[in-house]
């Protein structure tokens, strides 16, 4: 079973939010189970289950990770289309921005 790096309760505990307060940095933690806080990661990471994760089985972690970085550099960025970006790929916007910076 793979572990989260960091669990949540790190981010909630009493020092962190001193240390947040004290470094002037405003918290934003939404309520348990309201996948909405977070909307655009939480269909990212359902997209990625659904169309890599569950369909493939990984001997090893470092063949997950190759496999999950590949498909997100090569599927997910640069060519799927996505209903959030007028149905234009990541990479497309990417693209457009860089050119608008360089003409401004």
């Amino acid at each position: 079973m793979l572990r989260r790096p960091v669990e949540f309760t790190n981010y909630t505990s009493a020092q962190f939010a001193a240390t947040l307060t004290r470094l002037g940095i405003r918290q934003s933690v939404g309520r348990t189970g309201i996948c909405y806080d977070n909307s655009m990661a939480e269909s990212f990471f359902a997209t990625l289950k659904n169309e890599r994760v569950h369909r493939t089985v990984y001997p090893t972690r470092e063949h997950a990770r190759r496999d999950i970085a590949r498909y997100i550099e090569l599927r997910y960025n640069a060519t799927r289309r996505h209903s959030a970006l007028d149905y234009r790929t990541p990479q497309q916007v990417h693209d457009e921005y860089l050119k608008k910076q360089s003409a401004a």
